[in-house]
Order: structure tokens, then sequence, then C-alpha cells
């Protein structure tokens, strides 16, 4: 038989995916893969039960129902600080892995460059990959994840049709500053690059720190494509619901793509959502204060055990520290994590592109009898995996 595509063979299947079902395997509290264990609003779920007896079981317009575009953009409009037209600038997409996608397919052609930020979501390599582009990898320097500019500007010398860029960042939590931001909308102006941006998690960015909405910079919205969904801000990551917000020239190209890409999201949950999009500011705010309040828990709880880790400015992920334990591979590390201590944890290597084998990922999306238990759990972290690194002295690389 002749051999398969040389696009599908270069990258794998998702680690962090892969790790919910070695969690499953073993029974351990799944803190790899980043869902909550906790309900919608409760607006939301009323609607959905009410939408079940309604007619919205046949397909959608294909690229999204028009109440939902209307609220999204008055959401959208009112937090990004400039007018969005519902009918020419928003995409509505099955979540924000298509959005990403049908994104690249428009910007990309074969042979194209993307810059991407190291560590990454580890969607972007496949989503490059399988547009036939070149990724160009710039490393987001541990301990504070900032980047060189200089190295950044080097990589644009090498012409890119585009940059992609993780808002806050999955997995380090970087919410990058306006001087950063404002330092890529200068090079992407001056080498002429699309800035493709992934901010899922705009609303949960820890003070002091503020979410700034790149394409509201100046001279940024010609060019940039935002990209984010609903999964995480009203926690229904398995309604897959998403979308993209770009100049009408760019969204007629995103339509095409999406439309022969899934042809629509879900219909009724389309329909379910919209109460959350006519939420007011107090939803956010106690959205905040309850993820401030978890992140507060487990990293507490990780101090009080003696697990050096990272503290994100956004999202809701921390980098474990695993260099004690002297493993030569992290995927190992978290496989024996989840079946002796009873965790899941991602391999931080399936986020950098450099050599890292010393991290892994937690997130804390969770109800606290949740974490609590991980937490009890990882108390007998060193007695089922006994340490036999250095361990302190490379705590600093975090």
């Amino acid at each position: 038989m002749q051999s398969l595509s040389k696009r599908t063979a270069s990258f794998t299947d998702s680690v962090i995916r892969r790790m919910t079902r070695v969690s499953n395997q073993y029974g351990a509290v799944n803190l790899s893969q980043g869902f909550p264990d906790f309900d919608p609003p409760r607006a939301i779920l009323d609607r959905l039960a009410e939408v079940s007896r309604e007619d919205f079981h046949q397909y959608s317009v294909t690229w999204g129902a028009q109440n939902l575009r209307e609220a999204l953009a008055a959401k959208q409009s009112h937090y990004m600080g400039f007018p969005i037209d519902p009918d020419g600038e928003i995409t509505i997409t099955c979540g924000s892995t298509e959005a990403m996608m049908a994104a690249m397919m428009t910007v990309a052609n074969p042979g194209d460059k993307v810059v991407v930020f190291s560590p990454f979501y580890e969607n972007y390599g496949a989503d490059t990959i399988l547009c036939g582009a070149e990724p160009i990898y710039v490393p987001l320097s541990p301990p504070d994840f900032r980047f060189d500019p200089e190295v950044l500007e080097d990589a644009f010398r090498q012409r890119p049709k585009a940059l992609i860029l993780c808002n806050p960042s999955n997995p380090c939590g970087r919410v990058f500053t306006r001087v950063e931001l404002e330092i890529i909308s200068a090079l992407a102006e001056k080498y002429d690059a699309y800035v493709i941006t992934d901010e899922v998690y705009e609303h949960i960015v820890y003070a002091p720190h503020r979410h700034v909405y790149f394409a509201a910079l100046p001279g940024m919205r010609q060019r940039t494509i935002s990209c984010s969904s609903l999964s995480k801000t009203y926690s229904i990551t398995g309604w897959r619901l998403g979308y993209t917000i770009a100049p009408p020239e760019i969204t007629d190209r995103i339509k095409k793509v999406h439309d022969f890409l899934t042809v629509g999201a879900a219909a009724p949950l389309q329909e379910a959502v919209i109460p959350g999009l006519n939420f007011g500011q107090d939803y956010y705010d106690a959205l905040l204060a309850e993820y401030t309040h978890k992140r507060n828990l487990f990293l507490r709880g990780l101090d009080a055990l003696g697990l050096p880790h990272s503290t994100p400015e956004g999202a809701y992920y921390v980098l474990l520290d695993i260099s004690e334990f002297g493993y030569d591979s992290d995927l190992r590390f978290c496989e024996d994590l989840a079946e002796k201590v009873g965790v899941g944890a991602v391999p931080g290597s399936s986020f950098f592109r450099e050599p890292v084998n010393h991290l892994i990922r937690f997130h804390f999306a969770k109800k606290d009898e949740t974490l609590l238990d991980a937490l009890n759990r990882l108390e007998s972290l060193r007695a089922k995996i006994p340490a036999k690194g250095k361990g302190a002295e490379r705590i600093c690389r975090i």
C-alpha cells in the first residue's frame, strides 16, 4: 500500500489528552487536562434545558447563530475597547482549537514561517505543520518566562508570515505586559506579519497583572486574528464553542475554511450559552476571585510539601520542578506519578522546543476538595518516588 501523509507522521497524539487517559487508567486525580470538575453557571444550564425542548436541533448559520454573534460582539466590544461587527468580523467555531486552525489555514501558505513562543500549547506546532508552514521558536526564558527582544527580531528577520501569541500563556501562566506587546506589535508592523492570538484565559488574570488585547494596540487591529473560546470562562469545555474576531477581509477567508472544516458549531449549545455572554462585570469579578482562591490554596499546599513551582500570573496552570527525582524522562515520571501517587500531570517537554525534562504541569481548575485530595496524595510523593537528584539546586530553572 502507498504510504500515508508525511505531515501526520511528524507529530504525536496530544500528550495532554493522553495523560487524561493515563489518569483514568490508574484512578488518579486528573490535574493534567485543563477542564473544571464544577458546573457551568445556572443561567446557562437553565437555558440548555429549555433549548432541548425548542427548535434548535438542525444546522445553524454556518459561521454562527445571529443572536450569538450579536451577544458576543457586544461583550467583546466592551472588553476589547473597539466596536465589533457581528456579521463581518466574527466566526463561531468548534472551540478555540478550530479557531486557531482556521486562522492558520487562512494566513499561511506551504513553506511560510510562523513565530511561536516556547513553551507553547501543543496544538500550535501541529497547526503549523498541518498547514505546511515552518515554525520559528523563540524562547520565553525561565524563571520569569520573558523573551529577549533581540532574539525575537532575529526571528522576524526570517520574514515570517505570522506570530502566534498565547496570552495569558499556557503552560507557564505569563501575562504579557503592554510594553512587551508593543515590542511585538512594532516588529509585526516592521516586517509585515500577522498576529494570531489565543486569549481563552482573558478573564483569568491575577492582580496586579492586567490583560491587554493585542488587537486593541495602535495599528494592530488590521493584522490581528483574535481567537478565543467560551470554554474556560463559563466552564463548558465539552461544548466546543470558540470564535475568531478579525477584519472583514480576513473573516471572509476564515468563514470559508470553517465551512469546509466543520460546517458549524452545535446549534443548541450556541443558543444555550447566550445568557452567559449577557452577564455583568460581577460575574467576571467572582470568576477571578474564585480562581485566585484556588491558585492560593494549591500553591500553599505545594509550598507546605516543599515542592518547587512557578507562580502563574494568569490562566490556571502551575509548573512543578521535578529535578530532585532524577528522571531522564518527564513523561515516565508523570506515568509513575499517576500510577504510584495517584495524581495526573502533563510532562513539560510537550510544551517546550528546548530539551526540558525537569518540569511537569498541573492545573487547579477543580473543586477545593479535589485539590485537597491531590495535595494529600502528593504528601506521599517522596516516599513512593524517592528523590535521586540535587533537588533545590535546580529550582531556579523554573
